[in-house]
């Protein structure tokens, strides 16, 4: 006789691995994040085409009480369909990068650079609206970068060399190279990123080390036993 469990096998029905099932609920859930995010945005944007609204008005303008609704509401306006396309593939891409390598931290690096670069540029920005959610592509880009650096393990260095090899050329946005796009929201969300990137460098557990990463640290630790010896 067979038990359900040999039966439910035989079948390949409960050949699940508990990690691969984990990793793809963390993708459906960055998907679904990074989408509605952008959804909100392309919404908005076609409610301001429809009505015929001026919304870059609720930019932030640097400096002026009115313009600090602007931290809340900037990187939801764009100028037009051109800027908001420009913008929306590489926040989508950076997006599930963020909230499927750095679950625990993603919701605050998120907030963190969404609002504090804005807070940024109401104090160092030029006399105009800005706009955009430039400032969060190069926040959470930054974020991926150092915090590979700083973390040190395999999957998280290896994301950082990715993100550098795809969007690497961003760098020369936080030139004032266009009078037109502002700089000033490039340069603060890549502060605001690198400093998450120290704060929380931590907050997710690191990997489990391959067996040959083990072996390594303890011929390491051996050496430098040796050393200590002599």
């Amino acid at each position: 006789m067979y038990s359900e469990d040999d039966i439910l096998n035989r079948e390949g029905k409960k050949d699940i691995n508990p990690e691969e099932e984990a990793g793809k609920a963390k993708f459906r859930i960055s998907v679904i994040i990074s989408s509605s995010f952008l959804v909100l945005i392309w919404l908005i944007k076609i409610f301001e085409e429809f009505t015929k609204l001026d919304l870059s008005v609720l930019g932030v303008f640097p400096n002026k009480i009115s313009g600090l609704i602007g931290i809340l509401t900037a990187p939801l306006i764009h100028a037009d369909f051109s800027h908001l396309a420009s913008n929306s593939i590489t926040l989508f891409v950076l997006m599930i990068f963020l909230f499927y390598a750095y679950i625990n931290s993603s919701v605050k690096v998120f907030l963190f650079v969404y609002f504090f670069s804005n807070v940024l540029v109401w104090f160092f920005g030029r006399p105009a609206y800005h706009i955009g959610a430039s400032g969060l592509i190069y926040g959470i880009l930054a974020f991926l970068f150092f915090v590979g650096l700083f973390r040190r393990d395999p999957a998280s260095i290896g994301l950082s060399l990715l993100v550098t090899f795809m969007y690497g050329g961003l760098i020369w946005g936080i030139f004032p190279t266009d009078p037109k796009i502002s700089f000033e929201a490039h340069i603060s969300g890549a502060i605001i990123g690198v400093l998450c990137a120290v704060i929380f460098r931590n907050s997710d557990p690191k990997p489990p080390k391959y067996d040959w990463e083990e072996e390594e640290d303890e011929e390491e630790s051996e050496n430098e036993d040796e050393l200590n010896l002599k």
